[in-house]
């Protein structure tokens, strides 16, 4: 059994911290209010939730899978990096995933604004009817928009994003890179595969699931593309390191 290293440990206590307070303070909602990350142009949006979020988890398997994740994979990447070095790379990749994914919800909102700015709705009126909280029962935007595409336009401006998961995808492809002889299994898939065969797998399901909306192992409001720039931003910076031969002794 892995030892949980002393960074790993931290950001675990952190992670549990911040649920135990979503659970205990308000009924969760001034959590999510205060640290969630919210869409830029909603009212609710505070730069400080681009950090916060990845601290922040939805029910009791929510944290429970990204925690022991984050234990099983973290800690033997931060005894490969050290504390400083695991600590960049961490938030890094979790400032990755949600740098696409806000790209992600950024391309539907402006969408659905264009549409509806084409057919003549002020882009103030339509961000007051947004805050209102009854867009979705506008019958002059159902002319406009179909169905899907007033959801997520909806959506993106009152939804929050909430977990480690794209910090942990970032983990994983580092563990990917750093063990690629390790053999790895799926609760659902109890058979032994390679890591250098298994993580890319992953990332190419979660792949196809940001594309065509499909789930497979994982609840249908997952951030599949977080998953993916995490992953991505993991990957990028160990190549750099890699090319660059950066030496952990520097970060310690």
């Amino acid at each position: 059994m892995n030892r949980v290293t002393e960074t790993v440990k931290h950001l675990i206590i952190i992670n549990v911290i911040m649920f135990i307070g979503t659970m205990a303070v308000g009924g969760g909602t001034l959590f999510y209010d205060w640290f969630a990350l919210h869409f830029p142009k909603n009212e609710a949006f505070q730069p400080w939730q681009i950090l916060t979020h990845m601290f922040m988890h939805g029910g009791f398997m929510h944290i429970g899978f990204n925690m022991l994740a984050l234990w099983m994979f973290g800690s033997p990447v931060e005894q490969q990096f050290g504390t400083k070095k695991f600590l960049f790379f961490y938030i890094s990749s979790g400032l990755g995933a949600a740098l696409l994914m806000l790209g992600y919800y950024y391309y539907q909102y402006s969408s659905g604004m264009s549409a509806l700015t084409g057919a003549g709705f002020a882009p103030t009126e339509t961000l007051e009817t947004l805050r209102s909280g009854y867009a979705m029962y506008d019958s002059r935007w159902t002319q406009v928009l179909d169905p899907d595409q007033l959801g997520k336009f909806v959506s993106v401006f009152n939804g929050t994003m909430v977990g480690a998961s794209g910090a942990i995808m970032g983990v994983l492809v580092a563990f990917g890179m750093l063990y690629p002889e390790s053999k790895l299994m799926m609760i659902f898939l109890p058979i032994p595969i390679k890591a250098k065969y298994f993580i890319p797998g992953i990332i190419a399901l979660d792949f196809i699931s940001a594309v065509t909306g499909q789930s497979f192992f994982s609840p249908s409001n997952t951030a599949y593309v977080a998953h993916i720039g995490g992953a991505l931003t993991g990957f990028l910076i160990m190549w750099y390191w890699k090319k660059t031969q950066f030496n952990k002794n520097r970060w310690d």
